[in-house]
C-alpha cells in the first residue's frame, strides 16, 4: 500500500490562502525552498486539485527557462515536470506536463491508487486533501507554519466527523520563524 502525504504552507491561524486566494503572506528562504524541492523529488505520484494545478502548471513547466532562473528554481522545475501527476477536476478537459486527468469520484480514485504499488503519493490542494482527510486516507501531514495571522481564507484542515489521532515525527525551524511540524496518522 502506498503512503499518502499532505503538506502545505499555513498561517498560524490555519489558512493556506488568505481571503481572495492571496498567497503573499509566506516567508521565503532558500532553505525552505530546498525542503519543498526535496519533497517533490521524493514524491512518486502527485495528486492535484484543479485550482492548485492551474497555479502550478501556469508557472513551473517553464520556470527554469525564465531570465534569472536560479539553480534552485531550475532544480525544482525539473523535479516538478518529472513527477507523475493526477489532476482531479470536472471543469477542465485536458492536462499536460506528465499528468492525467480524473473527472470521476476523487476519493474512489485516491483509494485505488493508494492500494497499489509505488512510491509515496503527495496530495496538493486543500479542497482535494479535505476529501481525502474526511475519508481517512492521509497517512502524514506536513504543516509548514508561517508567522502570520491572515484572519480567514482557505483552511488547511477540513471539518471532520471523527478525531484523527496523530504522532509527531519531526519538527524543524526555518529562517524567518517558519516551523515544520510533521505528523503521522495513528492507526
Amino acid at each position: 500500500m502506498r503512503k499518502l502525504t499532505f503538506g502545505m504552507s499555513v498561517s498560524v491561524d490555519g489558512y493556506v490562502a488568505a481571503p481572495g486566494d492571496d498567497l503573499g503572506w509566506g516567508v521565503q528562504s532558500d532553505e525552505l525552498f530546498q525542503w519543498w524541492s526535496d519533497r517533490v523529488g521524493a514524491t512518486g505520484l502527485a495528486l492535484y486539485g484543479r485550482r492548485l494545478w492551474e497555479t502550478m502548471s501556469s508557472h513551473w513547466p517553464t520556470a527554469d527557462q525564465q531570465p534569472g532562473a536560479t539553480p534552485a528554481v531550475i532544480e525544482y522545475a525539473g523535479r516538478w515536470r518529472d513527477v507523475p501527476k493526477v489532476v482531479f477536476s470536472s471543469t477542465i478537459s485536458e492536462v499536460g506536463w506528465n499528468a492525467r486527468l480524473v473527472t470521476g469520484d476523487a476519493v474512489t480514485e485516491i483509494s485505488r491508487l493508494k492500494a497499489g504499488d509505488g512510491g509515496t503519493m503527495d496530495i496538493a490542494g486543500a479542497t482535494l486533501a479535505g476529501a481525502a482527510m474526511r475519508n481517512g486516507l492521509i497517512d502524514e501531514y506536513a504543516v509548514v507554519t508561517h508567522p502570520v495571522l491572515v484572519g480567514g481564507g482557505k483552511p488547511f484542515f477540513t471539518a471532520l466527523d471523527n478525531w484523527v489521532n496523530l504522532n509527531l515525527v519531526e519538527t524543524r525551524a526555518f529562517p524567518g520563524g517558519v516551523v515544520l511540524t510533521r505528523y503521522e496518522t495513528r492507526r
